[in-house]
């Protein structure tokens, strides 16, 4: 393997990855398990969306032997993509939050529904429901879209941090509005 940094080679592994930021490889998202990947900190076999395709891709690019799916991580499976029982779904919202593409929309106490084109298969949004109203179904086309995948997840990371940033910014107001009254005779 030829001599290269470690963010060029971690973005060539990145590259390589189903980008469904489902995190059954034990990293928080394909990034993360890119970088483990360019340290040697984890092994090729860890991406279940990926499949036997990614390992032996990753294989040939990191000059490691290829290994069968490591079933911890899951199994592989053809492409999924949530869907929602409209009659069953309380409109809780918990299934937003959890999704990293943001391919679930719906708001409080309203019905919410899945855009296909856009999910994933991560099946992050299953947990959290308390009426079991998602369910995994067939995708309806077989290509994944990982640079799709890629500038949606850090869209929706982005919205995340602004929304943070914007309730600190908040509450730090609020501290000085109280904290001037509190001073005040």
């Amino acid at each position: 393997m030829s001599p290269e940094t470690a963010p060029d080679m971690t973005a060539r592994i990145d590259a390589l990855l189903p980008q469904t930021q489902c995190t059954r490889c034990g990293y928080s998202g394909c990034k993360p398990y890119a970088a483990a990947l360019a340290g040697g900190e984890a092994e090729i076999n860890q991406c279940p969306p990926g499949g036997k395709a990614t390992i032996e891709a990753l294989a040939q690019l990191l000059e490691r032997p290829v290994l069968s799916l490591n079933p911890i991580n899951g199994v592989e499976t053809p492409l999924r993509v949530a869907w929602i029982d409209e009659a069953r779904c309380i409109g809780c919202a918990r299934c937003l939050a959890p999704c990293p593409v943001d391919a679930i929309v719906g708001a409080q106490k309203y019905m919410h529904t899945v855009l296909i084109d856009r999910c994933t298969g991560c099946e992050l949004c299953l947990p959290p429901c308390p009426v079991d109203c998602i369910e995994m179904r067939a995708a309806p086309q077989a290509v994944n879209e990982p640079t799709l995948n890629r500038e949606r997840y850090a869209a929706h990371t982005s919205r995340v941090l602004n929304l943070a940033a914007e309730r600190q910014q908040q509450l730090a107001a609020k501290k000085a509005v109280a904290a001037r009254r509190s001073s005040e005779p």
